[in-house]
């Protein structure tokens, strides 16, 4: 959502650490508004249940987002059962930073399932800064460009955008949303390093994020 009036974001984006090599293929802007079950919204802005993907994967967490809050995944599947399980999980990641801020708790069982390590840290304690400052989510998100390279059967690298313009700061207390006009801030460029667990879960373990990337402005 609109992280750019909070300085806490441009902190923890700063300390995060990565080690993910150059994304390659699977860009593919002609397919979009790709179903990530767990991570895409509905019309209403609520997330679906995931159904169990076959084989060990653990039940996944709920996470039913607000009806005023929706996320769009574009581009988010390449044919590849290996990238497109770990471009779902990617999204899912997402997803529950959301759902921790939209439920104002940074220790919400969906973070610490879809995410690890550093990039957990990072995440918890952004959410907390929202937290403490009173804020919640209200709009829209949409995530793509995506590019996926994975470097073994445990591990890989994304890289994609968010266009956050329609997403805006709102005021836990009070309800009042903060219409903040967009700017190139606006959106952002994710790249991430994903690992695979003992449960089958694509976890993000490491995470940066920079805002005004002249490849995700549009």
């Amino acid at each position: 959502m609109k992280r750019r009036s909070l300085p806490v974001a441009a902190a923890l984006a700063a300390s995060a650490a990565l080690l993910l090599t150059a994304c390659g293929s699977s860009d593919d802007s002609s397919k979009a508004n790709d179903e990530i079950p767990g991570a895409d919204t509905a019309e209403s802005g609520a997330a679906s249940t995931p159904s169990t993907p076959s084989g060990d994967t653990p039940a996944r967490p709920d996470m039913k987002l607000p009806g005023d809050v929706k996320e769009t995944f574009e581009g988010w599947k390449t044919g590849d059962p290996l990238e497109d399980a770990a471009l779902a999980d990617a999204g899912r990641s997402q997803t529950a930073v959301t759902y921790a801020v939209t439920q104002g708790d940074p220790d919400v069982p969906a973070l610490s399932f879809y995410q690890a390590k550093t990039a957990l840290a990072g995440s918890q304690d952004w959410v907390k800064g929202i937290v403490d400052a009173g804020l919640t989510y209200s709009g829209s998100v949409r995530y793509y460009a995506p590019n996926i390279n994975v470097f073994d059967k445990e591990s890989a690298g994304v890289v994609y955008c968010a266009d956050e313009s329609g997403a805006y700061n709102k005021n836990r207390k009070t309800n009042k949303v903060d219409k903040a006009p967009a700017t190139d801030q606006s959106y952002v460029l994710y790249s991430t390093r994903l690992e695979k667990n003992g449960e089958g879960v694509w976890q993000t373990t490491k995470l940066e994020s920079e805002r005004g990337n002249k490849k995700c402005i549009r």
